[in-house]
């Protein structure tokens, strides 16, 4: 049967950008379509030159069009956008800059520019993972919950607000920098979650030396420079402890949610608790405790508590809020932090792996707002 080029457009339709989540066609990315015979020929427009997902385009045109009957091969020709034609993607994206340059800062706001998260009709449910001091793995937590809820069928992204200490790209396997269109920054997308951090504008062996107003300024881009496009949760890893990151982040995110990052070590819980109450101190509502590294199971199926036990259900209990979950000290999940293999993306029927998306569960289903405190919150399955 014959194929014309509106069958080919038609199929091309639902093919997305693997970065910007949108049509090729509503985004203007579709310059050409010829038939000659069973081939057809497809021109696109990249939205960068080097464009570092050009094969995945590339895969993904072709499966749609040789998908039609009559289509045996596609010739597939690459061009660029112009610096106009891009200026009028972010347009679409994320609207006109212009339009609010001359606004008088508000709440949420800096320098006319909005943070989308601040908005009260705003979907998206921000969820603070927080620890009082460093090493109980509340980098790694963070990275899998982020996995873990997007596997639920929710759209995903993760902040990297641990400054000095930034690691999810390497957690997460992430295999390249943000796109910047216009000033924009797209972010990479791995296991479904869309990422930004520090890591991606320094060397990972330098340490950046900032103060208060340059780490205030970093998180300020990373809310309002980012094509985040609504997602439905936004997770931030924040760095451990009561400092300027913390604080920055209640004031532009105050609808945020914080769940807290413990060993059942009792030292540990009893320093958990200071960055709980930080946070009710500055109206952030804390939602639950996590417990990382609640046993070891051996091969045998012994379970050693090597951190002792009940740390998290003691600071859950002292706080009136719930003891989310509990996961096992893991060698998977150290090997998969460290190589970008996460356990929830690679085994996630393990131990640790159903921990994790078993924690998902509880934040998506039983700690999800009510209509009433969140109007704007999409209801799924």
């Amino acid at each position: 049967m014959s194929v014309s080029e509106a069958d080919v457009i038609d199929a091309l339709r639902p093919v997305e950008d693997p970065e910007l989540r949108r049509s090729i066609v509503e985004l203007g990315m579709l310059r050409g379509v010829a038939i000659d015979g069973a081939v057809a020929v497809v021109r696109i427009a990249l939205t960068v030159a080097g464009c570092p997902l050009r094969n995945e385009i590339q895969n993904r045109v072709t499966d749609a069009v040789t998908a039609l009957d009559g289509i045996d091969r596609v010739d597939l020709d690459f061009t660029v956008m112009t610096d106009e034609e891009r200026s009028e993607l972010r347009e679409l994206l994320i609207g006109d800059p212009a339009a609010t340059a001359g606004s008088a800062p508000r709440h949420g706001h800096s320098e006319g520019r909005s943070i989308p998260f601040a908005d009260p009709m705003s979907r998206t449910r921000v969820v603070l993972v927080a620890s009082g001091k460093g090493g109980v793995g509340k980098s790694s937590v963070s990275a899998n919950l982020a996995i873990a809820l997007a596997q639920r069928g929710r759209r995903v992204a993760i902040v990297d607000a641990d400054v000095w200490g930034f690691s999810i790209p390497r957690m997460l396997g992430v295999e390249h920098t943000p796109v910047v269109i216009e000033e924009m920054l797209v972010p990479p997308v791995t296991h479904g979650v869309s990422c930004i951090s520090m890591g991606f504008f320094v060397e990972e062996d330098q340490p950046v030396m900032w103060r208060g107003p340059m780490l205030h300024k970093a998180l300020e881009q990373f809310l309002t420079d980012v094509f985040w496009d609504d997602p439905d949760y936004l997770v931030v890893d924040l760095p451990p402890g009561t400092g300027d990151v913390a604080l920055s982040i209640s004031q532009y995110l105050p609808r945020s949610e914080m769940y807290v990052v413990t060993t059942p070590q009792e030292a540990a819980q009893k320093v958990a608790q200071r960055a709980a109450y930080m946070a009710r101190k500055v109206g952030i509502d804390v939602k639950g405790i996590i417990e990382n590294m609640s046993w070891f199971t051996g091969d045998d199926g012994t379970r050693y508590e090597l951190f002792g036990e009940g740390g998290g259900a003691r600071l859950a209990e002292e706080l009136g809020v719930p003891l989310v979950g509990q996961i096992p000290i893991s060698i998977g999940l150290r090997r998969g932090s460290d190589s970008g293999d996460p356990i929830v993306a690679v085994d996630p029927d393990s131990e640790a792996g159903a921990a994790v998306r078993a924690m998902a569960e509880m934040i998506d289903v039983t700690l999800a707002p009510t209509r009433r405190t969140n109007p704007g919150l999409r209801v799924v399955g």
